[in-house]
């Protein structure tokens, strides 16, 4: 019985990564949210919360803000897309994976000797 939750909130998580991006690129009209890349989806076992991981060329604080204003207007627009019972409440949380990754690539270029 586990198990069979679990695969439901993958399966709920990777629509809702899918839904977010098409709506971020054909109808958010919030200048401040700009180019963004959602990286992963993250939906609780009881399927209330969703922390919605992204990433963007700058990290500014505006897209958080921008992201914030919009929340409501996309929970509406999923639960019109989605055929689930209710829609998570959405958690936007910037992804520093890749700003790390790119630092530990700089130190290890930094570290080895010139070729």
């Amino acid at each position: 019985m586990v198990n069979r939750s679990y695969a439901r909130s993958d399966r709920i998580s990777e629509q809702i990564k899918r839904e977010l991006a098409e709506l971020n690129q054909s109808e958010l009209k919030d200048p401040a949210v700009g180019m963004l890349t959602i990286t992963e989806v993250q939906v609780t076992p009881d399927l209330l919360h969703a922390k919605i991981y992204f990433t963007s060329p700058t990290n500014d604080p505006l897209i958080m803000q921008g992201l914030d204003r919009s929340t409501g207007y996309l929970r509406a627009q999923l639960s019109k897309r989605m055929a689930t019972r209710g829609i998570p409440q959405l958690h936007f949380v910037y992804d520093t994976s890749i700003d790390e990754g790119m630092k530990i690539s700089q130190l290890i270029k930094d570290a080895l000797p010139p070729q």
